[in-house]
């Protein structure tokens, strides 16, 4: 016990023996236990927020603040672990406040231990975030929310990362933010005029948000692009289109470009011809017109007003009946179902009365010269 006693009042570098030991000691504690002090602490918040705790279960929201508690815990074991040991003097390091090896591991430190906490507050965005749509859901009005709660989500995210930025520059580093700010100022219009693209988007962002030409969820087509609407965001737009490819449209283009939302649709049109051969007569075309105007009639999927069948005109190779009518969905799906329907029964009407459609075709005369 003495040798072990006099080994650990033994010196290294001005450290006693037993300071290291008590450093490896804190370290060793820190990734022991920062997964059960983890634990304690998520459930101690999620105790705090007793009247949301409806909308999130208890192993959930600790996964969802797990990694940054644990960060933020190991960070203060790793302060205890080095508040066991000290710089040798013959080293003749600067102090903290001036430039030197203190300085970059003592504000390297404080700019880990800050991001941390702030890493800590986005998680708890997010869980502000699943509270407010599981409460719009139960309200049956999470369609119309679906949009606003991720904007604001992501603005008070973005306010904190500002916010963030601004505790570590002025507690680190000493910057007086007054003075940044009025710097910023006074370049805010160049830097406005470099930004120009991302504000004109920002704006957009707004106009989506107060007019609401589209929502969450919604078919849109944005000239070349038809898909459903993902997210909205502070500079474009996520669609998902129907390729599953996943597009980013800027939001000044979802403003300023035409824009047509499909799912507004009270229905969906169907307009195609019918080419039949021209050995058809017109008591038959005659007869046809009327059935498939019958059809239309008397589907139930299908809407008769506005629905027309027309003798369109004389084609190329073939005599052409327009058919137009509106089926009663704005799912796609169904209304291709419902369309299959209306062919099949077309190709039935012009069977029963000895009609045939008409092939493409091209006729070549050859003239022999003499």
């Amino acid at each position: 016990m003495e040798e072990l006693l006099s080994l650990l009042e033994k010196t290294w570098l001005d450290n006693y023996i037993w300071q290291y030991g008590a450093f490896l000691l804190f370290i060793l504690a820190g990734l022991l236990l920062k997964k059960l002090f983890s634990r304690i602490i998520s459930l101690f918040i999620y105790k705090l927020f007793k009247n949301y705790t409806e909308y999130i279960q208890a192993e959930n929201f600790i996964k969802l603040l797990s990694k940054p508690i644990k960060l933020t815990l190991m960070l203060v074991f790793i302060l205890l672990a080095f508040l066991q040991l000290s710089f040798p003097e013959h080293w003749n390091l600067a102090p903290k406040h001036e430039y030197g090896l203190n300085m970059i591991f003592y504000r390297s430190y404080l700019v880990l231990f800050i991001s941390s906490i702030i890493w800590l507050c986005l998680r708890l965005s997010d869980f502000m975030k699943i509270i407010m749509i599981r409460r719009a859901e139960q309200k049956g009005n999470i369609h119309s929310m679906n949009q606003l709660i991720p904007f604001f989500i992501d603005a008070a995210k973005l306010i904190t990362l500002i916010l963030g930025v601004f505790v570590i520059l002025s507690s680190v580093f000493n910057i007086n933010i007054g003075t940044l700010v009025a710097g910023i100022g006074l370049g805010g219009l160049a830097i406005a005029f470099a930004a120009k693209e991302s504000l004109e988007n920002l704006v957009s962002s707004f106009t989506i948000l107060l007019d609401k030409p589209f929502v969450v969820g919604d078919l849109v087509q944005v000239g070349d692009i038809l898909g459903t609407v993902e997210k909205i965001g502070f500079r474009s737009t996520r669609i998902r289109t129907l390729e599953k490819s996943y597009v980013t449209l800027p939001n000044k283009k979802m403003v300023d470009q035409e824009l047509d939302n499909l799912s507004l649709r009270t229905d969906r049109r169907a307009m195609f011809d019918i080419r039949l051969t021209y050995s058809t007569s017109g008591e038959q075309i005659h007869y046809i017109i009327n059935d498939i105007e019958e059809l239309i009639k008397t589907h139930p999927k299908t809407i008769q007003k506005d629905s027309m069948v027309r003798f369109k005109g004389f084609g190329e190779n073939s005599l052409e009946i327009m058919v137009l009518f509106f089926v009663k969905t704005t799912d796609w799906a169904e209304f291709l179902n419902v369309k299959q329907e209306v062919n099949f029964k077309i190709m039935e009407i012009v069977k029963d009365h000895n009609a045939s459609f008409a092939i493409p075709s091209r006729n070549i005369y050859i003239s022999k010269q003499e």
